[in-house]
């Protein structure tokens, strides 16, 4: 009986829903990557990224275990999804077709793929998201392709980034200030993070529902961090309690239709040592004079090599934690990561008009040391023509961010 069942299916259930952007958005996307396929002799680009797939089709999908596909061809674009997801791909997605496959028989996606890139020979493919085993099944259900990677190309599209979307990371960053300042209201001594956190998170998932009543709310989060939690910048949340003289770090989070905006400062509770104040005042001198450099044709390890000598002058380079900032867009913790557009010092991407990048330092000393913890603060800025534009507007440093218990 189950071999009689459809492998693969085409499912139209409901009304097509309002995109994040006009349809011409991603007409342009994709016409970017047809021109990179003409220049380089590609027939047509399977896209499996979490991050591709929604920059390309607006469609951001659940995995679990299952995986996706958005085919470019020179002609059509063909979104290929999993049956677990009823008919919201097609909802959703910004396609010519929507092919969804099913289980009742193993390797469906791979027949999915096969039907719609039938006759293809050289295919684009992103390498830095496809598995050993996964890719063998592609050569398997494609045999005689060449398959060529355009994980670069494509990450390089998306570094620059358009009216459309700039507007719409200004609209995160916004509500990652509100979001911020749930955060504070939520600190008291006894408190434990994950209560001071829930605060914060149900603040931005509500401001995103009341600005963006069409999207989806998903993945939105908050990081607080206390005490040693402070230590790394990306430590989960614990029940551990506030107390007075903690340091603190606020990270919130907010996603909107798979574009990721970011708020991260450096708090403290009743009052902070004079060690703690110094090595903050240290931080924030860097922050500032990082987002100054922030200009076109700046190269981003020019950034990171200026940047550290503040801190090799005070002699805490060696507490540096990691690169002073990043790329925004489509990205999150669990997928993206526009890496060519990153303040390190082995990075030489020039800066340009319309990238948007954090100013992001920090510094961790250890327990044992005076001023111990970690310290870090965060804007968004978007590269202008005459430098740049903060899109983030919650205050920072010891003037603002000691918190009265």
């Amino acid at each position: 009986m189950i071999d009689n069942m459809p492998s693969l299916i085409r499912l139209r259930n409901g009304e097509k829903v309002k995109n994040t952007f006009p349809v011409e958005e991603y007409t342009a996307r994709v016409a970017k990557v047809r021109r990179h396929m003409a220049g380089h002799g590609i027939d047509a680009v399977l896209f499996t990224s979490y991050h591709n797939i929604n920059y390309y089709s607006d469609f951001l999908y659940c995995s679990f275990g299952r995986f996706y596909g958005l085919a470019v061809t020179h002609d059509k674009t063909t979104l290929i999804a999993a049956n677990i997801d009823g008919a919201q791909p097609w909802r959703k997605g910004v396609a010519d077709d929507v092919l969804t496959y099913t289980d009742w028989q193993r390797g469906n996606y791979f027949r999915a793929v096969a039907q719609t890139l039938a006759g293809c020979r050289r295919i684009g493919v992103e390498m830095d998201h496809l598995p050993v085993d996964r890719l063998k099944a592609l050569q398997e259900a494609l045999p005689g392709v060449e398959f060529i990677d355009v994980a670069a190309a494509c990450m390089r599209m998306r570094m620059v980034k358009s009216p459309a979307e700039i507007e719409f990371i200004a609209h995160g960053a916004q509500v990652c200030d509100i979001g911020g300042a749930a955060l504070v209201a939520a600190v008291k001594e006894g408190v434990p993070e994950h209560e001071v956190a829930l605060a914060s998170t149900d603040a931005m998932v509500r401001e995103i529902g009341r600005r963006f009543p069409h999207t989806e709310l998903m993945d939105t989060w908050t990081w607080f961090q206390s005490g040693i939690n402070t230590d790394g910048a990306h430590n989960p949340v614990t029940t551990r309690r506030v107390q007075k003289g903690d340091i603190l770090s606020l990270n919130c989070f907010s996603m909107i239709s798979g574009y990721y905006t970011a708020l991260e400062r450096t708090l403290f509770l009743d009052h902070a040592s004079d060690a703690h104040l110094r090595l903050w005042e240290i931080n924030v001198k860097v922050h500032d004079e990082g987002k100054k450099l922030l200009k076109p044709g700046v190269k981003c390890s020019e950034v990171a090599r200026e940047l550290n000598k503040i801190f090799a002058a005070h002699d805490l380079l060696q507490y540096r934690t990691f690169g002073y900032g990043h790329s925004f867009g489509v990205l999150s913790h669990y997928y993206g990561r526009e890496a060519g557009l990153e303040l390190r010092e082995d990075i030489d991407t020039v800066l340009e008009p319309n990238m948007v990048i954090s100013m992001e330092p920090m510094i961790m000393l250890p327990e044992g040391l005076p001023g111990a913890g970690g310290y870090r603060e965060h804007d968004i800025l978007v590269i202008t023509p005459e430098g740049n534009r903060n899109l983030t507007g919650f205050p920072y440093g010891p003037e603002h961010n000691i918190i009265k218990a």
